[in-house]
């Protein structure tokens, strides 16, 4: 499945709509960016069951400042609707598979208990 453009618009969508969504947060003048592109293509085609998204820092910055964006390429990992990985950096082929293996195997009952369980203990 190719990648798809994630504006202010399609986010609550694709974001809503889908179990695991990853997002690359770039800029076309952004070299590191540029490299890591295909990288994150290919493991599109890789993982049709995940949507892999992009998001372009320059066109969007609405949404990059949302996310407190400040260095890029940052990629995104959100599965439902909780963000489970953020951080900027170009990561090699392995290092992406490696996290998308962890994303999928998170226990996401355990981690909507921890955070009912975070929010009760708030004062």
């Amino acid at each position: 499945m190719p990648t798809t453009e994630l504006t202010r618009d399609n986010f609550e969508d694709t974001v809503t709509g889908s179990e695991i969504v990853l997002i690359d947060f770039w800029a076309a003048w952004c070299g590191p960016c540029r490299v890591f592109g295909p990288v994150y293509e290919k493991a599109a085609e890789r993982h049709p069951d995940i949507v892999f998204t992009k998001v372009d820092t320059e066109a969007q910055p609405e949404l990059a400042a949302a996310f407190n964006i400040s260095s890029i390429p940052t990629l995104m990992a959100i599965r439902d609707r909780t963000i489970l990985y953020a951080q900027p950096g170009a990561l090699p082929p392995p290092a992406l598979e490696e996290l998308i293996g962890k994303v999928r195997a998170v226990d996401m009952d355990a981690v909507r208990r921890a955070a009912t369980q975070t929010a009760a203990d708030r004062p």
